[in-house]
């Protein structure tokens, strides 16, 4: 069931939105050679606990999964794409990370993400990772209202396919407001003009992520953290994004 909100439950989002995307420029920041993974998943621990917000991530339980999700962040690197288990692990010159996030504060959810590369950037992920942006920004600007739900999806296939990558259709985006997941899902691939049409006051995550050489994915043996099936690079980029009367509302757009 779809849920439509109003401009103040939109205004009480974007509050939450707005520390989401805050705490994510931060986080990129403090990503550095050296740094370990751990570090920044305690460092977004304490900002979120300061802020009083809560993890959606904390005692996540989906299908998929292996128990519980006991962290704050979901950190991918390198060939990893999705759903990273923060880990002993140091930075290196050249990793590929990604960083996930999703709080609710007062009961309103925003979720985003930002893949960033750690020391010297190699050209090939440096393109990877605009891929994703450019995709989303493209996502963003077809999210009109009065569209359909295919609008955004068919931009994202498009601007994959510009860039010579495929699209994986097992993860993509997703209704969100009270809970971290509400329907619709936002397939990252799909024809426009189809889907549910696009009301004023439906608030999704859109979240291209590519992997540079294939389209095809597997599982760490954690149960959540998903990979590139061939061990290519992969880059991920989300928004929480309002339809609203005059048009597609970032709400956790970051410096």
């Amino acid at each position: 069931m779809i849920e439509l909100k109003s401009a103040a439950e939109i205004g009480r989002m974007a509050v939450t939105g707005r520390f989401v995307g805050e705490l994510l420029a931060e986080l990129s920041g403090v990503a550095d050679v050296g740094v370990n993974l751990m570090d920044i998943e305690h460092h977004a621990r304490r900002r979120i606990k300061e802020r009083g917000a809560e993890s959606c991530y904390w005692d996540y339980a989906p299908s998929f999964g292996r128990g519980p999700f006991r962290n704050v962040l979901c950190l991918s690197v390198n060939d990893a794409v999705l759903h990273g288990l923060p880990h002993d692990y140091v930075l290196r010159d050249g990793d590929l990370l990604s960083i996930d996030m999703a709080v609710g504060i007062d009961g309103w959810v925003a979720d985003s993400a930002v893949s960033v590369i750690v020391g010297t950037p190699d050209p090939a992920d440096l393109k990877l990772i605009e891929a994703t942006e450019v995709a989303l920004e493209a996502a963003i600007a077809a999210a009109q209202p009065g569209g359909r739900l295919g609008d955004i999806s068919a931009v994202i296939g498009e601007t994959a396919r510009s860039y010579g990558y495929g699209v994986n259709g097992e993860f993509g985006g997703h209704g969100i407001g009270r809970t971290m997941h509400e329907d619709p899902h936002v397939a990252n691939n799909g024809r426009a003009r189809r889907g549910i049409r696009l009301d004023p006051g439906l608030t999704i995550a859109i979240e291209p992520w590519f992997c540079r050489t294939t389209d095809k994915i597997r599982y760490d043996e954690d149960g959540w953290t998903i990979r590139s099936a061939d061990g290519s690079r992969t880059a991920h980029s989300e928004h929480t994004v309002a339809i609203t009367e005059s048009g597609p509302q970032v709400l956790t757009r970051r410096d």
